[in-house]
């Protein structure tokens, strides 16, 4: 299973998120979790379409999206989201 976030530099929701997802790498160690910036990966929010940040994706070992939040998740969200991934 994989999370894939997009944050930008300047985002104070980008910096909460990055606390969710802190506290899902301990809950869930398989959990591979990407950060990209949207300036600096453009080309890879462009193709998965990432119009706000920050957007959180969860996506299975075969590349099909499960989950997309645009701002904050709360760790329910995303743990029923990798749940989905399994």
């Amino acid at each position: 299973m994989n999370l894939i976030y997009f944050s930008s530099n300047f985002c104070e929701p980008c910096m909460v998120t990055r606390g969710v997802l802190l506290q899902i790498a301990g809950l869930v160690p398989a959990a591979r979790i990407a950060e990209l910036d949207v300036v600096r990966d453009a080309e890879e929010a462009e193709k998965a379409g990432i119009r706000n940040t920050p957007t959180v994706i969860v996506v299975k070992d075969d590349g099909t999206e499960v989950f997309r939040a645009e701002g904050v998740p709360t760790v329910n969200q995303v743990l029923v989201a990798l749940a989905r991934a399994v």
